[in-house]
């Protein structure tokens, strides 16, 4: 088990091997995602700012809307995968 320590301004470090399986650098983007009275960390390699005009498309889209849907499901997957 890694365990880590919460800082007075909330920081917490991850564990060294934590980082290396997951390949986390300086400046990589972490969800966290409560299941019950757990918290899971997620890495976010992409946003979807990365693949903004990837796609075209007929009139304005609400990106605040579907980053909400996109977080969403990712947590759904999170919780039905670990289940």
């Amino acid at each position: 088990m890694n365990v880590s320590k919460v800082g007075r301004r909330g920081q917490i470090a991850i564990p060294r091997m934590i980082r290396q399986e997951l390949n986390l650098q300086e400046g990589d983007r972490l969800a966290f995602i409560r299941r019950g009275d757990e918290v899971i960390l997620q890495p976010l390699k992409h946003t979807l700012s990365d693949f903004r005009g990837s796609i075209p498309v007929s009139e304005p889209q609400d990106f605040e809307a579907i980053r909400h849907l996109v977080m969403e499901g990712r947590a759904y997957r999170t919780m039905t995968d670990d289940a």
